[in-house]
């Protein structure tokens, strides 16, 4: 009797043991995803770090999402053409802005200071007048002032086509094989990376001279994820996901050296596992002083809101600040 009750009670140890160590396992690699799904958001909503002086030809969390180049594909097609097209472009930037939800969470909000510099490098040879080719590399980090332990970097190479319908109101459509990297804190290993298709479709209205309002719709479908670091045999939420979104943008030429952009975008969220579905509403807004062709200087900000079918993804973020952007075109 004795030794029955003692094997009874070394199954319910074990069997205890071992659910203790799944559900370990299982939280470290929903935090894992949690972190990267954090990254992901926060880049996609934080203000961009290359102005742009038309429409965007896509709107990534309210950003511009394409080669600072598109802006010239739009000058040259809408409002004149250029004798020489100069298809290389060096980028480099810094955002800097105070966010009120670091952690991008539901409640216990934290506030901090941000400083994300991107560097970048764009090709867009010219293959007719109307289609252009697209090859870019960047290179953005996230550096917090109190909460550093969120500092991230994140490396994208994107390839891709331009093709503007003249005849179709301008349209521009835009097609995209995007990488992405998500990297450690003063490191290039990464934590989480992503495969994706981008397809953006976007129409010009212009009024005047100087205004122009742009209705788009853009796809960004995940082909393949890794995320780094996960345990084998657990099934723990992935933060591969694919983004469907609508977006309006408003862009004014107030003085040769003043401009301003707005972006209002409507994102579904759909992710691979874990049955969650999000809907976020961004709001993009800057105002661009150019001092030299070379130098513009910013201030910027990002409004979002995200409600998803499971609340605790629920959150409310606000991005305000200024950046600083060189461009080299050759």
């Amino acid at each position: 009797m004795v030794a029955l009750v003692r094997l009874r009670l070394d199954r319910h140890l074990c069997r205890f043991v071992t659910t203790l160590c799944v559900l370990f396992f299982a939280s470290a690699n929903n935090g894992a995803a949690q972190t990267a799904n954090q990254a992901q958001l926060t880049r996609e909503q934080a203000p961009s770090a290359f102005p742009s002086t038309v429409p965007p030809s896509g709107a990534e969390g309210g950003n511009v999402a394409a080669a600072p180049g598109d802006a010239d594909l739009g000058e040259q097609q809408i409002l004149k053409r250029t004798e020489e097209y100069q298809p290389f472009t060096i980028s480099a930037g810094a955002p800097f802005y105070w966010t009120s939800n670091v952690a991008l969470t539901r409640s216990g909000e934290q506030s901090d200071f941000v400083v994300a510099p991107a560097v970048a490098a764009f090709y867009e040879p010219r293959i007719t007048n109307t289609l252009y080719g697209l090859v870019d590399v960047r290179e953005q980090l996230f550096y917090y002032d109190r909460f550093d332990n969120f500092n991230f970097g994140s490396f994208d190479v994107e390839v891709g086509l331009r093709y503007l319908v003249p005849q179709w109101h301008n349209l521009l459509l835009r097609v995209d094989y995007d990488y992405n990297r998500l990297t450690e804190k003063n490191s290039f290993a990464a934590f989480f990376q992503n495969h994706s298709f981008i397809i953006d479709a976007g129409i010009p209205f212009r009024f005047g001279r100087a205004q122009t309002l742009t209705l788009g719709a853009d796809l960004n479908i995940s082909i393949a994820a890794e995320e780094s670091g996960q345990p084998p045999n657990i099934n723990a939420i992935s933060a591969q996901r694919s983004d469907y979104a609508l977006y309006l943008g408003y862009s004014a030429v107030l003085t040769r050296s003043f401009f301003v952009n707005a972006v209002g975008t409507l994102v579904v969220r759909q992710y691979y596992e874990g049955g969650r579905d999000d809907i976020s509403e961004i709001l993009a807004l800057t105002a661009n002083y150019r001092v030299n062709k070379y130098l513009t200087v910013s201030a910027v900000s990002t409004l979002a809101a995200s409600q998803s079918n499971q609340s605790v993804f629920d959150y409310q973020v606000a991005n305000l600040g200024g950046a600083v952007a060189l461009q080299v075109k050759f």
